[in-house]
């Protein structure tokens, strides 16, 4: 029979239960790791979603420089420029470059936006315009169509357009006059129906 330690109620040489103190600090290590691991990619995504919505806001205030620079009644000068604007919460800076294209009435607008604190050449968007005086000037309703005239081909029998217009309703009474200077060709009247003829025997 084994000893026994009466004092304790435990037989000598049996292992108490638990965990030893280097079992636990190694649960410790693992957790820790696994830990550091969640922390990191949270915050890589707070990062990715803080910097797509600084991105967007500067998106948003490029495109309302582009849009106030077309609205102008006068084609912008060809020149840099740069300002400061608050969106969001937030102070941006944008500065605008305006240059002439290879087509004299169209001229080319890049604006970049950056935070007004971030580096005088760091960008976070990029938006291109253009500005064309052979557009239609801003609060213009009409639209040219093939033919020089406005409203759609064919036209509207309500509303006569130009005669010389080849997408024009035509009237059958007062046809347009022909371009090449050829006298006009008289209609020819329809044929009279021939007689019938007798075949009948004995009619010779």
């Amino acid at each position: 029979m084994r000893a026994t330690d009466r004092r304790n109620g435990i037989e000598r040489g049996a292992r108490p239960g638990g965990f030893t103190l280097v079992e636990v600090l190694a649960a410790l290590v693992i957790v820790s790791l696994g830990m550091l691991g969640v922390i990191e990619a949270v915050s890589q995504t707070a990062n990715s979603s803080a910097r797509l919505r600084d991105k967007t806001i500067a998106h948003w205030i490029g495109m309302n420089q582009v849009t106030k620079m077309r609205l102008e009644s006068q084609p912008p000068k060809i020149a840099t420029s740069n300002d400061d604007v608050e969106m969001a919460g937030r102070k941006w800076r944008w500065s605008m470059e305006v240059m002439q294209t290879a087509v004299e009435s169209i001229r080319r607008i890049d604006v970049s936006v950056a935070l007004a604190d971030a580096p005088k050449d760091s960008s976070l968007a990029t938006v291109t315009g253009f500005y064309g005086t052979a557009v239609d000037q801003p609060g213009s309703a009409a639209s040219l169509w093939p033919g020089g005239t406005s409203g759609p081909p064919g036209g509207d029998p309500n509303n006569p357009k130009d005669p010389n217009d080849p997408g024009a309703p035509t009237d059958p009474n007062n046809p347009p006059p022909n371009p090449a200077g050829d006298p006009p060709t008289e209609p020819v009247p329809p044929a009279a129906p021939e007689e019938p003829t007798n075949t009948e025997p004995g009619s010779e």
